[in-house]
């Protein structure tokens, strides 16, 4: 018996060494840590138990008999953070660059199927150079399987992918099919084809990170959510994360113990607003005094920042924020904003997460590049979210609320629960000045008589209690109670629920 369990503990030994003590000092000096030791950091400590620890692949070509590799590149397994279970696989750079082969993919597609089975998030490390070219079609029908889990999981259990090294070819659309993507900068990079095929093809000289690294994929193409400077700080914000996650659809958000009382006031709100209209304020400030202990996990933060999204905590609970940011370009909705904010509205209401809006929104954002760039379709995507999402939906409209944005910034119209409105709060087709000069275009070269009308459209219009009057607004509120009065509707609304309609699935505006 002792002889089993050494020659047990041997191959344990060796299995763990992955593609071996070189290649492990190569990762290193990379800036990168090794599969198991980024697992190590993200789960709890003793908690991951691993599977498949000895698959190796049954390839016989090109030679590849002579060259197998306990654990076939990728590690995989479950554990707990900060004690939830979570599934997770990480791919291993150090035994072949971590490709993926028809047993490689067997064991994500194996853990997929168990999250799946119980209930549980899945977290995905890549760090791999595509399919293994010696397997050939086997490697391709080992993506598709794992896409198609992806699909399946989607919307029954929160899918977080993270890029630590490069992810190319077919291992790039599995992360684009989950909910979440987070980079690391100048160590992971994303793309189809690489800066040869590229200049091959297209004659364009790139770099890999001018191709599809972080500042690529969190600032331009929106591809990813979040970019850290090293494994180690994205890894333990990860940890950070998943604590406002749901385990899955049906359970619901967690809660977590808060020391922040519900009712607190911030007198500091009633003066945020700026007195001159045209003057920006920053959002940001009202999020965090509003959310418990002011922790705020931003998403997409370097893209289209004229809308900023994330989750907080309100008496303990995870919400989703979605706020206009007048910072830049004065809170517009444009194309990439309501993209942005779409999928978000979409993740939250598939998780029953309840969605927070803060409005401040002068319209959309006219000319021809948003026009040719289908900000019909786009700005849609937005209001359909919106429409479709059954969770509880609290809104706040602190300043402008102007046009057809006004509508889809979670108005009552669309299916808000609870709307409030700042006495600062502005609510109109258009600013006065633009209505003035339309309605009266006669009296244009008479500027007193301009400005007395301008008056008389701001008293009449530009102001909460005009839509209060009719209903629209459930309440006009003073800002130092916009946590409190936050936390009493999302008590209200905590058992909300609206049956779903009768049909296969709808077809938004993709």
């Amino acid at each position: 018996m002792k002889d089993i369990l050494e020659k047990l503990s041997e191959r344990r030994a060796k299995a763990r060494l992955g593609g071996g003590e070189a290649r492990i000092v190569a990762q290193h000096r990379r800036g990168k840590l090794t599969a198991r030791e980024r697992i190590e950091l993200l789960l709890d400590e003793g908690s991951f138990e691993e599977f498949d620890t000895f698959v190796e692949h049954r390839c016989d070509d090109f030679g590849m008999e002579k060259t197998k590799v306990p654990g076939d590149g990728v590690v995989t397994g479950w554990g707990t953070i900060n004690g939830r279970v979570v599934f997770v696989f990480a791919k291993d750079f150090t035994v072949f660059g971590g490709s993926l082969s028809e047993t490689h993919a067997r064991k994500i597609t194996k853990i997929q199927d168990m999250a799946l089975k119980a209930q549980a998030p899945i977290i995905g490390l890549f760090d791999a150079g595509g399919a293994r070219i010696q397997e050939g079609v086997a490697a391709l029908a080992g993506y598709g399987d794992v896409f198609h889990l992806n699909v399946a999981a989607s919307g029954v259990i929160p899918q977080i992918s993270v890029i630590l090294g490069p992810c190319a070819g077919g291992d790039v659309y599995s992360p684009a099919m989950t909910d979440f993507i987070f980079m690391v900068r100048d160590t992971s990079y994303m793309f189809v084809t690489g800066p040869d095929v590229v200049k091959t093809v297209t004659n364009e000289t790139v770099t890999a990170e001018e191709l599809g690294g972080a500042s690529v994929h969190t600032v331009r193409s929106s591809v990813a959510d979040g970019a850290y400077d090293n494994d180690v700080e994205c890894l333990l914000d990860i940890r950070r994360f998943m604590d406002f996650l749901p385990s899955n659809n049906v359970t619901g958000v967690p809660e977590w113990p808060s020391f922040d009382d519900p009712d607190r006031a911030e007198p500091s709100l009633d003066t945020l607003v700026p007195d001159n209209a045209n003057k920006p304020y920053d959002v940001k400030e009202l999020i965090l005094k509003t959310v418990d202990e002011g922790d705020f996990f931003e998403i997409q933060a370097g893209f289209a920042k004229n809308i900023v999204i994330g989750f907080g905590r309100i008496e303990g609970r995870t919400v989703g924020i979605v706020a206009n940011q007048p910072m830049v370009l004065a809170g517009v909705l444009d194309s990439d904003a309501s993209r942005k904010a779409a999928r978000f509205v979409r993740f939250c209401d598939c998780f029953e997460i309840p969605i927070v809006t803060f409005v401040d929104v002068p319209g959309f954002l006219p000319g021809t590049a948003q026009e040719y760039g289908g900000l019909i379709k786009h700005g849609a995507k937005l209001l359909f979210a919106y429409s479709q999402a059954t969770v509880p939906k609290v809104t706040v409209i602190t300043r402008k609320a102007f046009g057809g944005a006004y509508d889809v910034m979670a108005s009552k119209h669309v299916g808000a629960d609870v709307n409030y409105a700042w006495p600062t709060a502005q609510i109109a087709v258009m600013g006065a000045k633009g209505a003035v000069e339309i309605i009266f275009r006669q009296d244009i070269g008479d500027p007193e008589l301009i400005a007395a009308r301008t008056k008389e459209y701001e008293d009449r219009f530009l102001s909460p209690f005009v839509a209060a009057e009719r209903g629209y607004i459930d309440e006009v509120i003073m800002p130092r109670s916009t946590r409190r009065r936050l936390a009493r509707a999302l008590a209200l609304l905590r058992d909300k629920a609206v049956p779903p309609p009768r049909r296969k699935h709808d077809n938004i505006p993709l």
